[in-house]
């Protein structure tokens, strides 16, 4: 799924930046070395790590990831959806990149809130692209699993919406196997 789509982006004249979480030997926990906190002081993760993004202390993988978002006008997350959420090493990389100061916040000039239509990824648009084993019935409004809307409200709506960014309508692909062809939940609005 990820090959075909890069591969359809880059033929239609898309530059494409990946992040292939696996392959990088992604860490998804964010500890003290984010914000450069010796083991003795107590680490106050979220006010820690913003003023260690705002004195440009964060570590390097870190860093090269906020430069991908930033330099991106659209943003595709795939994966696996898990027990109804995405894997814990995609959570990880969400904790470790959208940190106060750089994904929401206070602009540190006006005092103005960084968030929804004022949030500093305003302007780009997200897709999520998943992959189900659940059968087809059980997702829609009438499945036990309810709507993939819902499903993926967090995601959606709590982490890109709230960025500022434009949350597209999410595709899934459900019961892919090797050799089969799946089925895709896809819905146009209009």
């Amino acid at each position: 799924m990820r090959r075909d789509g890069v591969t359809h982006l880059r033929a239609g004249g898309h530059r494409v930046l990946e992040s292939d979480l696996y392959a990088m030997d992604w860490n998804p926990v964010v500890q003290r070395a984010d914000a450069d906190i010796p083991d003795e002081e107590r680490f106050h993760v979220t006010e820690d790590v913003r003023q260690a993004y705002r004195e440009g202390k964060l570590p390097a993988d870190v860093v090269t990831e906020q430069e991908k978002l930033s330099r991106a006008d659209a943003v595709i997350v795939q994966f696996p959806l898990w027990w109804y959420g995405m894997p814990a090493i995609l959570k990880g990389w969400f904790d470790r990149i959208f940190v106060n100061g750089f994904a929401f916040g206070k602009d540190v000039e006006t005092g103005q809130r960084l968030r929804y239509e004022q949030g500093p990824f305003t302007g780009k648009r997200a897709l999520v692209a998943v992959t189900l084993g659940d059968r087809p019935a059980s997702i829609g409004p009438r499945g036990k699993s309810g709507e993939i809307d819902e499903l993926l409200f967090g995601l959606l709506h709590g982490t890109f919406a709230y960025t500022g960014m434009s949350a597209l309508e999410p595709w899934a692909l459900l019961t892919i196997s090797p050799g089969e062809t799946g089925l895709s939940i896809h819905r146009e609005d209009g």
